[in-house]
């Protein structure tokens, strides 16, 4: 019998233990970024059956089809889910080294792919030091900024 209009088309993929639905990841909007070192494009992933894909298993199959070696070079953020589900968009950005990637990224996606460890400080110690930074002002304001940096690192 001829498969029905809305079957979920099940992956025949030998690599996988079970037969999860195939996951299909197309890329627009391509661009070579050179003056930041890195390639840059949005990302369409098709899941139908699923409710989402892990970035880090999407970060594998753009590694794989753009030949990056390490897979933490890629950056993906912004994904939004279409409406009806089996469809998301997002960006990507890809690097072309470690220390371009440390440079450009913003610090919360360097700690989302294990480049830098985040530092624990609690609520009250950020808002005391906010609140210390606020009374002071004119030239003192640099030096003060220095000594919170410095009693941060400790």
């Amino acid at each position: 019998s001829s498969p029905s209009l809305f079957s979920l088309g099940r992956g025949t993929h030998s690599d996988d233990a079970m037969s999860a639905p195939v996951v299909t990841v197309r890329t627009r909007k391509f661009i070579r970024n050179p003056l930041l070192s890195r390639k840059q494009f949005i990302v369409d992933v098709i899941h139908p059956g699923r409710a989402n894909v892990p970035k880090t298993e999407l970060a594998e199959m753009i590694a794989k089809s753009h030949k990056v070696t390490d897979a933490k070079l890629i950056s993906l953020f912004g994904f939004r889910n279409k409406f009806g589900g089996g469809k998301s968009t997002g960006f990507c950005l890809i690097y072309d080294s470690a220390d371009a990637a440390k440079k450009y990224e913003p610090k919360y996606r360097l700690i989302r792919n294990g480049f830098v460890e985040k530092k624990e400080t609690s609520r009250k110690q950020i808002k005391e030091a906010k609140n210390r930074k606020k009374k002071i002002r004119g030239t003192g304001r640099r030096i003060a900024a220095h000594k919170a940096k410095k009693a941060n690192k400790d």
